[in-house]
């Protein structure tokens, strides 16, 4: 069956609506669902309402978690569209948005222009080379400043904004805004929802303004259009350009990623989202424009460049995983070329496996249609893939491909979870494991130390509102709490033990002799256990006995039930009775004897030590190295990339807890950091007297 022509690969748009926290982005989506009809009611963000806000915990906390995909028409043009989270907490699915679609609307507070996520989410725009176009909402607010908004854009996120509105009037007097392009006012209707507008000629205090944005605008696109027409037109008679000459270089500019436009409105008070619609159809790319898409041919070893074409050979991406309480398992795919239809037998590429699937769907936030088939540049939701996971290539068996693949940041922030009763431990771990798959930033693992089971993830708020879908979606009570740091023991100086097993209880009894020397080995070198035994004072066959023994009073230290580690440890003389010596004598007098032997030896605790990178703007680099100090850490130095300073310390890992949020609430969240074990030379180091003696006594 043949796509039908407003679903043509040139008219189709795949765009993401990103910005920080609270700029406005959900609410700005609403009112595109509004205007191109999908809706015939607003959703407000703040009455919980929003349709692209659709889980519970979404429309309690009035932030967006999950990314929504819908599917809408404007104008003859299909417009694939994705609202993504603007919290740290879940820059993932930004991540994975972006590296689907072939451009972005950027959503700028007019009152705060740049805010940190919108630095965090323009930096992974431009790793994936997504076009954008800015808008800057709120115009309506106190202190709406539309001129300083793009000033901010220029200077932290060095983006070629250049205004194509120019407002009318700001704050409570924003009225509309005047088209750079025709050179007409814009005044909107309040009684219609915006729905309506007038065009009127520009108003005489702002007719000059304006001259000067649209020659500022003309001047700008001259410089970035190859050819000599716009530039010898621009020279000759400015006004001679006409309205579609200038689209057609901005659309230029936009897909090649020289030029972004900066709109004007207020979603909240109906102004200027169809505006931003016809920007979205006429400057940005579709599938056709992002042209080729590189990939790995399987068969014959090679990089290759797929077509964007209904007709080649089929290949998707899979980018988000989800669990839906009524169809199951939702995998949705990116179509780069060829068609994917019901029923279809795929390879998935990445895990080397067969896939099937059953069903297609057309999502529309949580609210879904069904469909036969989906084409090149289109977003589906397919039901049936078994083992597909984020970041896999699925392709047809005969020409089998892979895809460049998505990386995903490591988690940061740790806890310990475990079930509230036995009936919860199994839902427990059904619960985990579907979470994992959705996401790809939490992890699961277990501490084999400590026994716990640990959840890990982007930071506090991630792993707060993960625990409520788990008592929400799965019906699992479970408890969480800080986790143990897994802390070590070793020894500071060399001594030795004479240990005798004796026990009489009628009958057989039980004896064994042994004598140990020890002493600390080289950092990081491990325990090392040798026998000097010589003469047969204890027979060959007890010696592997004592070494298990040894080797079992070692994983449980004497100072706080650590592992000992470092140890030198020689089995240097001992005696055996021929009736009452055993294997099992023997195995429990080497572990009383290292016990002995190491208490004597001075022991200490030993905590792991992680390599911190903070990433933070010039500002703050006095509170973060005076907060890393506090924590115990060192400073090992500075250095300074992009107009932001990297800070490297080394810091116990039990003064970590809690730093990602410390770190956002010290920077405004404009600062971020990495963490890892420390390798060289030793992952450990010794824990201060007055700390010891706190954990020793717990």
């Amino acid at each position: 069956m043949a796509r039908p022509q407003e679903e043509h690969i040139k008219n189709v748009r795949n765009i993401g609506i990103m910005a920080h926290i609270d700029a406005g982005k959900t609410t700005t989506s609403e009112r595109i669902l509004y205007y191109t009809g999908r809706l015939h009611r607003m959703g407000e963000v703040h009455e919980g309402a929003a349709t692209m806000d659709w889980m519970e915990q979404e429309q309690e906390r009035g932030i967006t978690i999950t990314s929504a995909a819908t599917t809408v028409f404007w104008k003859g043009t299909k417009i694939n569209l994705i609202d993504t989270p603007g919290h740290v907490d879940f820059t993932i699915e930004v991540e994975r948005s972006l590296r689907v679609l072939d451009g972005a609307v950027a959503v700028f507070c007019s009152v705060s222009g740049v805010e940190p996520q919108s630095e965090t989410v323009w930096r992974q725009a431009d790793k994936y080379g997504v076009p954008r176009i800015a808008f800057v909402n709120k115009m309506d607010r106190t202190g709406a400043d539309f001129f300083d908004a793009i000033k901010t854009m220029r200077e932290k996120l060095h983006a070629n904004a250049i205004a194509v509105h120019c407002p009318i009037g700001a704050e409570t007097e924003f009225k509309g805004m005047v088209d750079l392009i025709t050179m007409r006012a814009l005044y909107f209707h309040d009684e219609t929802l915006g729905a309506d507008w007038e065009e009127t000629d520009i108003p005489a205090d702002l007719l000059e303004k304006c001259k000067q944005m649209r020659g500022e605008l003309l001047e700008e696109l001259a410089t970035i259009d190859d050819s000599d027409t716009f530039m010898e037109k621009l020279l000759e008679d400015p006004d001679s350009l006409t309205p579609a000459e200038i689209h057609a270089v901005i659309r230029k500019a936009v897909c090649t990623n020289k030029f972004n436009p900066v709109l004007c409105g207020s979603a909240f008070k109906n102004k200027g989202v169809q505006q931003l619609l016809d920007a979205v159809v006429n400057w940005m790319p579709s599938p056709l424009d992002r042209g080729d898409i590189k990939a790995h041919d399987l068969n014959t070893g090679e990089d290759i460049l797929l077509k964007p074409d209904d007709n080649a050979p089929f290949a998707a991406l899979a980018f988000k995983i989800m669990t839906d309480p009524y169809v199951g398992r939702l995998t949705f795919v990116r179509v780069y070329s060829g068609t994917l239809q019901k029923g279809m037998t795929l390879i998935n590429s990445t895990k080397d496996s067969k896939e099937r699937i059953s069903r297609l769907i057309e999502m529309h936030a949580n609210q879904r249609k069904e469909r036969e088939e989906f084409y090149t540049g289109d977003i589906a939701a397919c039901i049936g893939l078994k083992k597909a996971s984020t970041g896999d290539t699925l392709c047809s068996a005969d020409h089998p491909i892979l895809l460049e693949k998505m990386e995903f940041p490591e988690p940061v922030i740790s806890m310990a979870i475990e079930p509230k009763s036995k009936a919860d431990r199994e839902k427990l771990a059904m619960a985990l494991g579907a979470l994992s798959e959705e996401d790809p930033t939490f992890r699961v693992f277990t501490n084999e130390e400590t026994g716990q089971t640990i959840i890990a993830g982007m930071g506090e708020l991630h792993l707060e509102i993960l625990h409520d879908r788990m008592k929400r979606e799965f019906s699992v009570e479970a408890n969480v709490g800080r986790p143990q740091v897994a802390y070590k023991e070793t020894i500071t100086m060399p001594s030795s033990s004479q240990t005798k097993l004796v026990k009489q209880s009628g009958g057989r009894g039980q004896y064994a002799h042994v004598d140990l020397e020890i002493e600390p080995n080289e950092k990081g070198k491990g325990n090392e256990v040798v026998s000097k035994i010589v003469g047969g004072v204890i027979p060959r066959e007890y010696i592997p006995a004592i070494i298990k023994g040894i080797e079992e009073g070692l994983a449980t230290g004497v100072l706080a039930g650590y592992n000992l580690i470092d140890v030198k440890v020689a089995i240097v003389f001992g005696s055996y009775h021929d009736v009452d010596s055993s294997e099992m004598a023997f195995k429990i007098c080497g572990s009383m004897s290292i016990k002995e032997a190491a208490r004597k030896a001075k022991p200490i605790l030993l905590e792991p030590i992680m390599k911190v990178d903070v990433t933070t703007p010039e500002l703050c680099v006095g509170d973060v190295i005076g907060d890393l100090n506090r924590r115990r850490g060192q400073i090992l130095g500075q250095e300074t990339h992009k107009g932001a300073v990297i800070v490297h310390a080394e810091v116990p890992l039990s003064e970590m807890f809690g730093y990602s949020t410390t770190l956002r609430s010290m920077t405004s969240g404009r600062a971020a950091y990495v963490m890892e074990p420390r390798k060289e030379p030793s992952p450990f180091e010794k824990v201060p007297a007055k700390i010891q003696e706190e954990i020793t006594k717990k």
